[in-house]
């Protein structure tokens, strides 16, 4: 694997950087600064990003088949007119819960938006547990909740038959697998398909390769890495220059590029002199697989 590059190519400094996601049709990378709350857009071909600020905590964004985005913004879902820089509510959960706010985002592959919640965090990754919640926005705009008793909702993705949806509640330290029905949303039979080792740390988001793979960024973790659902084994982990990585996704013309979001919070000035690129988007090349483009909200 001596092929394997890090290249940091958006170094703005996140707060909290959070969900990248590839936009073919932009060919650029979105991705969003939760703390910073903005939702950023870095374009290859002039290296550059281009910010819009929002009025809450953001937490993922999603391509919407209709066009422009939607994304996840304080206890709302919300629609995102890009040229016009217009953030427009769509609806809201947790209305009797004051400190939650959402946190990781993702498109199923039947169009329909999941996200999840969490407490307003005292410094990261410390909150008042169990307050957060598993939700969908379909299609039609209605929402349904999962569960609750969640800690820090966080990465998921679906198995490439769309049988099994992969699930990561951060505290746990554990990535879970539930069944699947394409069909209706639904999801049930949740178990642990990976425990985190200690020094992977905290997992947080995660995507999944066309071998059916999942990648989790371990935050606190500094590293990637790549896991095998079936049997529950590590098969790859790569390591970054920074404490924080939070989530990644593949992107480039051919999806075989890794892009890796990173997060400054909580990071003194000692530690962030060490790491200076803290908070800043990596671009990981050489893996030798590719990855799932993301599929857009059919609402």
């Amino acid at each position: 694997m001596s092929s394997v590059r890090i290249e940091c190519v958006a170094q703005q400094g996140c707060g909290v950087g959070e969900s990248p996601l590839w936009d073919e049709q932009e060919g650029a990378l979105l991705y969003v600064d939760i703390t910073g709350r903005k939702v950023c857009r870095w374009n290859p071909l002039t290296r550059q990003a281009q910010a819009i600020p929002v009025d809450a905590p953001v937490s993922s964004v999603a391509l919407r088949e209709s066009g422009d985005y939607v994304i996840t913004l304080g206890t709302r879902f919300a629609a995102l007119k890009w040229k016009e820089e217009l953030v427009t509510t769509i609806t809201q959960v947790d209305k009797d819960k004051a400190n939650t706010r959402f946190n990781d985002g993702k498109v199923d592959p039947a169009g329909r938006y999941f996200a999840g919640t969490m407490a307003e965090e005292v410094r990261p990754a410390v909150l008042e547990r169990h307050q957060g919640s598993l939700y969908t926005l379909f299609p039609d705009l209605s929402v349904v909740k999962h569960f609750d008793q969640v800690d820090i909702s966080n990465g998921l993705d679906w198995s490439l038959d769309h049988r099994t949806f992969f699930y990561i509640d951060s505290l746990s330290y554990s990535v879970d697998a539930f069944d699947y029905d394409l069909q209706t949303g639904k999801i049930g039979n949740r178990r642990s398909v990976y425990k985190l080792e200690k020094e992977e740390s905290i997992p947080d988001g995660m995507c999944i390769d066309t071998e059916g793979k999942l990648w989790v960024a371990c935050y606190d973790g500094g590293r990637v890495i790549r896991l095998d659902p079936e049997t529950g084994k590590r098969l790859q982990t790569v390591k970054l220059p920074v404490d924080k990585t939070t989530s990644c996704c593949f992107g480039g013309k051919d999806y075989s590029e890794l892009y890796v979001t990173s997060a400054s919070d909580g990071m003194d000035k000692e530690w962030l002199s060490r790491q200076p690129q803290a908070g800043g988007i990596f671009k990981i090349t050489g893996l030798g697989v590719k990855g799932v483009p993301p599929y857009p909200f059919a609402g």
